[in-house]
């Protein structure tokens, strides 16, 4: 397994909290070394993929990842600071990631660089809480922070409903499918790959939005083709007109001008 495994983000279904009979005191805060075993419990119990011991020990040592963890301060009997969520994530060199052809460089900014969620997990008792979300808005503050951090991207499973959903409420934009990006128990399964832009920095067209610029550039020149074939018929149909004692006939007509900016309109293009 290499030294950092394939970010995993746990299904974030909304079953009901099972803490209402009491209102928790959800605060976030570093993950440190006391969290160890907890930490390796949660991702044993949530993940069907398992982590090496060195990833632990990069998390809770503060090595080459950044981690928040959510505990819930109105626990008692010793429990207030048990995690009951956490998010990991890495730095990595934004033209040595997977999405260094949909990063907009800023040359000016010199090495830039991207935040990679590793995993995200809350256990079932505080599921429907926000806290997934929050941690992940952790992640983008502190991505945002940094002036040369142009985004925060990860992979999600192609079954994971829930979490999908959170992202794309969360504005994060869904980029890629990867096809058999995962493999768990010897069986192959699809990945999302999600971007969440920070600091001005933005993906210069991503496949998605070509394909939708070019079907608006083409439904753009059918109506263009369009009007200038009914405009066409119009004026055959007028030079058949006669009249009568030889009177002067006044016809409906459209100036140059007009008909110029008619045509501006009909072929402007929608941008996404």
């Amino acid at each position: 397994m290499s030294r950092f495994p394939r970010g995993f983000v746990e299904d974030l279904s909304m079953e009901e909290p099972k803490t209402s009979l009491r209102r928790p005191s959800i605060c976030f805060r570093p993950i440190n070394p006391s969290d160890l075993e907890r930490l390796e419990q949660i991702h044993r119990d949530l993940f069907p993929i398992r982590y090496e011991s060195e990833f632990f020990q990069n998390v809770v040592n503060g090595g080459d990842i950044v981690s928040w963890a959510a505990v819930d301060r109105s626990r008692p009997d010793g429990h207030s600071e048990e995690l009951i969520g956490f998010v990991t994530a890495k730095f990595v060199l934004a033209k040595e990631s997977e999405i260094s052809d949909l990063i907009r460089y800023d040359s000016s900014k010199g090495e830039e660089t991207l935040v990679y969620i590793l995993t995200l997990g809350v256990v079932e008792t505080y599921r429907k809480l926000g806290v997934a979300k929050s941690l992940i808005k952790e992640v983008i503050k502190y991505a945002s922070s940094i002036p040369v951090c142009r985004g925060v991207y990860l992979h999600v499973i192609a079954h994971n409903n829930p979490a999908i959903r959170l992202y794309k409420r969360m504005s994060f934009r869904c980029v890629r499918r990867l096809h058999g990006f995962y493999l768990i128990n010897g069986q192959h399964f699809d990945s999302y790959l999600f971007v969440y832009f920070v600091n001005g920095s933005r993906s210069p067209c991503s496949p998605l939005d070509l394909v939708v610029l070019v079907l608006n550039y083409v439904r753009s020149g059918i109506k263009v083709v369009a009007s200038k074939l009914t405009m066409k018929h119009e004026e055959k149909g007028l030079k058949g007109v006669k009249c009568k004692d030889n009177m002067r006939c006044l016809l409906p007509t459209q100036s140059k001008r007009n008909l110029a900016s008619s045509e501006r309109v009909s072929s402007g293009y929608d941008y996404v």
